[in-house]
C-alpha cells in the first residue's frame, strides 16, 4: 500500500518480483477458497441429514485443506515465468511480461480467487440460513407435538441449559463472522475483478488520459483490494462476540505467562 511513496524492489528486482507476485496471488487465493471450505462446513453441520452432518470431520477438512492449498499452488506457479520487474507501459513495473501471461493472470484472478468463491459463500450462506430456519420449524413442532407428555419428563439441570445456550451462542457467533467477512470481501474485491475484466476485453487507444484514468482506477483497486486482506481480525473481534475475544484474550495471557517463565 506504500509502493506510490517508496521505492519498492520488485519493481527492479526480477527475482523478487517473480517470488512476491507468486506468494500474494496463491495465498490470497488459498485464504478465499478456505473461506468457501468454511462456509460449506456450515452448511452441512446445519444439515437436517445425518449423513450431510457426518461429512464435517476434521479428516474431510484436512484434505480438503490440501486439496486448496495444492490447486492454488499450481494455479500460480506461472507467476514465477510470467512476471517481470522493470517493465514499462503496463499498470505495474512488476508485471506479466507478455498478452497471454497478462489475460491468464487477470482472468485467474477474476474468475477463480474472486466471482466464484464469492458466489459459493453467497450461495451455501443461504443454505446454511435456510437449514436453520427448518431446523426451528422442526423443533418447534416436537415442542408443540410433546406437550402434554413434557409433566412426566426430567426437568434438566441447570448446567445442561447453560451448555445448550452457549454452543447456541457459539453458533450464532460464527455465523455472524462468517456472513461479515463474506460481505465485506465482496465489497472490496469485486472493484479489481471489474477492472480485470475491463482491462482484459476492452481496446486501449493509447489516449494520455485514458491511460492515466485506467492506472489511477487500477491503483485505487490494488488499494482497496488490499484491505480486504486486513480486516479479517477486525471482523473476527467486531462481530465475533466473546468466542473470539474471549480466545485472543486467553491466548495473550497464555502468551505473557509464557514470557514471564522464561
Amino acid at each position: 500500500m506504500i509502493g506510490g511513496w517508496t521505492t519498492n524492489p520488485t519493481n527492479y528486482i526480477g527475482v523478487v518480483c517473480k517470488l512476491r507476485a507468486f506468494l500474494v496471488f496463491s495465498t490470497r487465493t488459498i485464504a478465499t477458497w478456505l473461506m468457501v471450505l468454511a462456509t460449506t462446513d456450515r452448511w452441512l453441520l446445519s444439515s437436517m441429514d445425518a449423513h450431510r452432518r457426518q461429512q464435517s470431520s476434521l479428516k474431510n477438512a484436512k484434505l480438503w485443506t490440501a486439496i486448496i492449498v495444492i490447486l492454488s499452488v499450481a494455479l500460480y506457479a506461472q507467476q514465477l515465468y510470467c512476471y517481470e520487474a522493470n517493465l514499462i507501459d503496463t499498470p505495474l513495473k512488476c508485471y506479466g511480461k507478455t498478452i497471454v501471461c497478462r489475460y491468464l493472470t487477470d482472468l485467474s484472478l477474476a474468475i477463480v480467487t474472486v466471482s466464484i468463491p464469492i458466489f459459493l459463500m453467497f450461495v451455501f450462506g443461504l443454505l446454511v440460513i435456510s437449514n436453520v430456519r427448518q431446523s426451528q420449524r422442526r423443533i418447534r413442532t416436537l415442542q408443540l407435538g410433546s406437550v402434554g407428555a413434557t409433566t412426566n419428563r426430567p426437568v434438566a439441570s441447570n448446567s445442561e441449559n447453560s451448555a445448550g445456550k452457549f454452543r447456541q451462542k457459539t453458533e450464532h457467533s460464527l455465523l455472524r463472522m462468517l456472513f461479515a467477512q463474506v460481505i465485506l470481501i465482496g465489497i472490496f474485491t469485486l472493484p479489481l475483478c471489474l477492472d480485470k475484466f475491463y482491462s482484459s476485453f476492452s481496446g486501449d487507444d493509447g489516449s494520455p488520459v485514458v491511460l492515466a484514468v485506467n492506472a489511477f482506477v487500477y491503483d485505487l483497486s490494488i488499494l482497496v483490494y488490499d484491505i480486504s486482506n486486513g480486516i479479517t481480525f477486525y471482523v473476527y473481534t467486531l462481530c465475533g462476540g466473546t468466542v473470539f475475544r474471549k480466545a485472543l484474550y486467553d491466548f495473550i495471557m497464555s502468551m505473557k505467562l509464557k514470557m514471564r517463565c522464561h
